[in-house]
């Protein structure tokens, strides 16, 4: 039988999705003393996330990324990729025998926040991990979710009536409308943590002070991790902007055509900005409406007040 290497991973940026956790990885991952898992959501302690939990019409997708990913580990895995499926012990622990120097060791799978088995399974194998977590509104957080499958072209419904299908979809089973909802409860999430690990090894920032002040936020990181506070990573580069293509079904088309693709590679870079801005809306204008939010607002206010007593923070900036 395979074994773990050594080196396992002690700290977990555990969500949540769309909070900026993409960012932080790539950011977390430029600094020397930190070992980052090359791949991003390897998801190994969320039980939940396995091929046989997803729907009919994800399940052969989530196959063929599983079938890719134990591939992957078996080679040099010397370029960073995504993941998203769970994998088993020996396969997990191959993602961390490249590590050399590092006294960070992480890794970024945003399913173990809402995860009802990650805090444990964590726990379980590695007691004294440090733990981040990044929340965000919840119902920005929903609306970015949203707009993934919709600038796709996969969802054509409008997001009030994206919502409602949520709301009204009981089957347990992965899909584009579960656990999208759930994800933003956030308090019985964070409590698994709190309820398990010392509270000096939990760290829970918000992605509003993260795109505020993202270099503040690091330092606040790297003193958690321990590690050298004076390293300033390159944040230039910004990851899964929420952005919406201005002609949605004709991205959708060359979506499916792999023409963006061969388009992007085509054209020279000093126009690429330009191309940006004629084929997309901008940055500011793809936003909730007030009634949407108000509606969504709604399911999750309880647990919001229940997470700012959980934490001791006013949260009523998330109420408006």
């Amino acid at each position: 039988m395979n074994s773990a290497p050594h080196r396992l991973p002690n700290f977990f940026l555990a969500g949540a999705p769309k909070a900026g956790t993409t960012s932080l990885y790539h950011y977390l991952a430029q600094h020397p003393e930190i070992y980052m898992s090359p791949i991003k959501e390897p998801c190994h302690f969320s039980t939940e996330i396995r091929p046989e939990n997803f729907s009919d019409e994800m399940r052969a997708g989530a196959e063929a990324a599983f079938r890719e990913q134990r591939e992957y580990v078996q080679g040099p895995m010397s370029r960073q990729r995504w993941g998203g499926l769970g994998m088993d012990w020996d396969d997990y622990g191959k993602l961390f025998r490249n590590v050399k120097a590092e006294t960070a060791i992480g890794e970024a799978s945003v399913t173990y926040l809402w995860s009802k088995t990650a805090a444990a399974n964590i726990h379980a194998k590695i007691p004294h991990a440090k733990i981040l977590v990044v929340l965000r509104d919840p119902v920005s957080r929903t609306f970015s979710e949203y707009l993934e499958p919709h600038k796709a072209g996969v969802l054509r419904c409008s997001f009030r009536n994206y919502v409602e299908s949520c709301l009204s979809c009981e089957n347990g089973k992965i899909s584009l409308w579960w656990p999208i909802l759930e994800t933003g409860l956030y308090y019985e999430s964070v409590k698994r943590y709190l309820d398990r690990f010392p509270r000096e090894n939990v760290c829970i920032l918000f992605y509003d002070d993260y795109r505020t002040e993202p270099a503040s936020v690091l330092a606040e990181i790297f003193r958690f991790l321990n590690v050298d506070t004076r390293f300033t990573p390159d944040l230039s580069k910004r990851h899964n902007e929420p952005r919406l293509p201005r002609f949605v079904s004709i991205n959708r088309v060359l979506n499916q055509a792999g023409g963006l693709n061969r388009l992007a590679t085509r054209v020279p870079s000093a126009f690429k900005p330009l191309l940006r801005k004629l084929a997309l809306r901008p940055r500011d204008s793809v936003a909730v409406t007030p009634a949407d939010r108000e509606f969504l607002l709604s399911y999750y206010r309880e647990d919001i007040g229940k997470l700012a007593q959980l934490l001791n923070r006013d949260l009523t900036a998330w109420l408006r």
